[in-house]
């Protein structure tokens, strides 16, 4: 059989097909987009430490307890480690599990860097809980927590 179909035709058939699919296609993710968010930062927080257990203490995260716009949010990192070809801070993350992208920034340093510490400003999609990881030279991993309340949200929140 040798059926013609025009190219408006094979147009209007593929936009069915596209629009069905797109509707059918509804997910859990879908239905929950925080708590999809929830997961996507966990999953990269995993990620990042392979699944090693993170510690307390010589890592600081700086952030203010109220933000009153969620799109320019000061915040800093610091720590506290002799930054020596033994010792060093490879990485610092800091991750916003409300944001649309789990991983605000990251921050690199080396022996040479001196000091591990860095400062800028990110945008919080509303108020949450700020975690920054620090890799260590020898492999551990620091972490530090910060809750910031936002009042007006920035990412479109």
């Amino acid at each position: 059989m040798n059926a013609k179909i025009s190219r408006r035709e094979a147009l209007a058939g593929g936009a069915a097909a596209c629009a069905s699919g797109a509707v059918t296609l509804r997910s859990a993710e879908a239905a929950d987009p925080m708590a999809a968010r929830m997961a996507a930062a966990q999953a990269a927080i995993k990620k990042f430490t392979g699944g090693k257990a993170t510690t307390k203490g010589a890592l600081k995260l700086t952030l203010p307890q109220i933000a009153e716009n969620g799109n320019t949010v000061p915040m800093g990192v610091s720590v506290d480690s002799p930054m020596t070809a033994a010792s060093y801070v490879k990485e610092v993350r800091v991750f916003v599990p409300k944001n649309p992208l789990p991983v605000a920034v990251s921050f690199l340093f080396t022996p040479e860097s001196g000091k591990a510490a860095a400062s800028t400003h990110i945008r919080l999609a509303g108020t949450q809980d700020v975690q920054a990881i620090a890799l260590m030279s020898d492999g551990t991993f620091l972490i530090d927590t910060r809750n910031c309340k936002v009042t007006i949200g920035g990412c479109g929140g």
